[in-house]
């Protein structure tokens, strides 16, 4: 598949956003920046990838009963939407073209949004699914029939991801999950790397990294060719890739009104601007800073 067409479609489903020139996003963090990434947007839709969710949040209440009731939800949308269906085959072709499949005993995909991805990357694979959860049980997949196991005897675990950042997910979960089994992660393949350490963390644990698309200078330019961004946009974006703290620290030095007008916006803008200030994540004291 050819590079473009991913990038196309993370831009057209939302699941890539950049914001207005002179407007970044306010993250939980409460920092800056000037993107959003929502990869399991390409579902087909936020629309359709936030009633996934929804729909997760109920089955996995039964956590054995979660992995092949979910799974007829996301067969149902492979064969009905061709964003959806043009990246899984896509991720099976470039899984093909990279990995021994002969070598991988076992898919695994961890809660949540991993599991958009995994679970019919496995079924089509014709591989035994491993679902990982969040306090580390699993739950592993396999001809139609879904159990807690408590050994896969030394296997070696495909994962697959909807996303790689500094690997946290992986370093707190998923690698001790399938450690517990008595299993080990030797590959990841992942549809974005935000370039952020992620990668280099696996291949330290001697783990195979992959990434359909990086989100990098590269891809930046892309997009710029392809006129999905414009070029302040572009500007921003590689200011902010090349430092996030310096680069938006000196945005707000050079646009003192933004902060002021972050805190009275609506309450999620207000809370993560005022957690900003609260602590001082920029080094803002030689600014005036609006009293709250």
């Amino acid at each position: 598949m050819p590079e473009s067409k991913l990038i196309n479609w993370l831009f057209q489903t939302g699941a890539f956003r950049v914001c207005p020139e002179g407007k970044p996003f306010w993250y939980t963090s409460g920092t800056i920046g000037p993107y959003y990434i929502n990869t399991h947007f390409l579902y087909g839709s936020e629309k359709k990838a936030l009633k996934l969710l929804e729909t997760i949040d109920v089955l996995k209440q039964d956590k054995s009963g979660c992995p092949l009731k979910l799974l007829e939800h996301i067969e149902s949308n492979y064969l009905e939407d061709e964003i959806y269906k043009g990246l899984i085959d896509s991720m099976l072709e470039f899984i093909k073209n990279n990995i021994r499949l002969e070598e991988i005993d076992y898919i695994s995909g961890g809660e949540r949004r991993d599991w958009f991805f995994s679970l019919i990357i496995a079924k089509l694979l014709g591989k035994p699914h491993i679902t990982l959860y969040k306090d580390l049980s699993a739950v592993i997949t396999e001809n139609g029939e879904s159990a807690v196991q408590e050994t896969i005897d030394g296997a070696n675990v495909l994962h697959i991801a909807d996303l790689i950042t500094e690997a946290s997910s992986y370093e707190r979960a998923w690698i001790p999950a399938i450690r517990n089994l008595c299993g080990q992660i030797t590959h990841s393949v992942v549809v974005v790397d935000r370039m952020q350490g992620g990668g280099e963390f696996l291949r330290e644990n001697n783990i195979a990294s992959f990434a359909m698309v990086s989100i990098d200078n590269s891809f930046f330019s892309r997009a710029l060719d392809m006129k999905l961004i414009t070029r302040g946009q572009y500007d921003m974006l590689l200011e902010y890739a090349k430092n996030p703290r310096d680069s938006m620290k000196a945005f707000l030095e050079n646009n003192p009104d933004f902060l002021e007008q972050s805190l009275k916006a609506d309450e999620k803008t207000k809370e993560r601007a005022t957690l900003c200030i609260e602590k001082n994540i920029y080094g803002l004291a030689h600014i005036q800073v609006p009293q709250l």
